[in-house]
């Protein structure tokens, strides 16, 4: 991975590779592998997440087709 440092603005530079860091998934990664997950556990972790994801998929193909109305919590919104 490499990030270019434009004018010494050292801080831009960390901010763009931060980006870079996370889009690819490597904190993630790094968050996985600190600590040792029994199989059992990685299981039920995968489980939940195939689930999470066909429930995701479902809601936008229900929203698309109209059977549901979109999302009313905007990008730009605060938290």
């Amino acid at each position: 991975m490499q990030v270019f440092v434009k004018d010494n603005d050292i801080d831009q530079a960390l901010r763009v590779l931060k980006k870079k860091m996370i889009r690819e998934g490597i904190f993630r990664e790094i968050k996985v592998r600190s600590a040792f997950v029994k199989p059992s556990e990685q299981r039920i972790q995968e489980k939940a997440q195939a689930i999470r994801r066909h429930r995701k998929l479902m809601r936008k193909k229900l929203q698309r087709d109209g059977l549901l109305p979109k999302s009313t919590r905007s990008r730009t919104q605060s938290r």
